[in-house]
């Protein structure tokens, strides 16, 4: 089976606007995105957005969007890429022991790992972001530079297997290195020269 399915991790407070532009996008893409979440029910989204004289993000009620699985019957092997979503829902699904293993036993097995603004603090909690260049939301920074990665203020990163964006609005710089990624394709072997005929 080739695998097309992308696992995305979420909640209640997960971003709306990542949820589903990822959902739609991987779709238009030909993949299968898979939402993922603690509980199999109507997920209740956010929409984080700034405004002139907030210090920080204002949080808005968002859409309402169904979880496909939850985290304990989560194959990790069947897919191509897990993918940590922004939001309020990292703050707490980082204690969750099995997103957590997701993670980490995706990294063990080479699969892509993408997060998004506060996602990452999921992906630091799972320490998949140890010794990488990363970018996130700049107020959890030093979340990840303490879990050992190495924060760049840019608006999308990719180091080896895993690819980093800083907020919804990194979005067109975040999926180009995405679908950059996956539709890379091994270098061709070199041709073994013919052997030598023995006079």
């Amino acid at each position: 089976m080739s695998k097309k399915k992308i696992l995305i991790i979420t909640g209640d407070g997960g971003e709306t606007y990542e949820v589903l532009y990822a959902k739609h996008r991987f779709m238009e893409a030909g993949y299968e995105p898979v939402i993922a979440a603690q509980s199999k029910k109507r997920l209740h989204l956010v929409i984080h957005d700034f405004e002139p004289g907030w210090d920080t993000y204002k949080e808005r009620p968002g859409y309402e969007l169904n979880a496909d699985i939850t985290f304990d019957k989560v194959k990790v092997k069947d897919y191509l890429a897990v993918f940590c979503i922004g939001g309020r829902a990292p703050e707490y699904l980082r204690n969750n022991k099995h997103a957590v293993k997701i993670l980490q036993d995706a990294d063990k097995l080479g699969i892509w790992h993408l997060s998004i603004c506060h996602g990452q603090q999921l992906s630091a909690a799972a320490g998949v972001l140890r010794g990488k260049k990363v970018t996130c939301y700049e107020n959890i920074r030093h979340e990840v530079i303490a879990d050992g990665a190495f924060y760049q203020k840019e608006e999308a990163v990719r180091d080896g297997l895993v690819i980093t964006g800083q907020t919804w609005q990194s979005h067109p710089w975040f999926y180009k290195l995405v679908f950059e990624a996956f539709n890379e394709k091994a270098a061709p072997k070199a041709a073994k020269a013919p052997a030598k005929k023995k006079a």
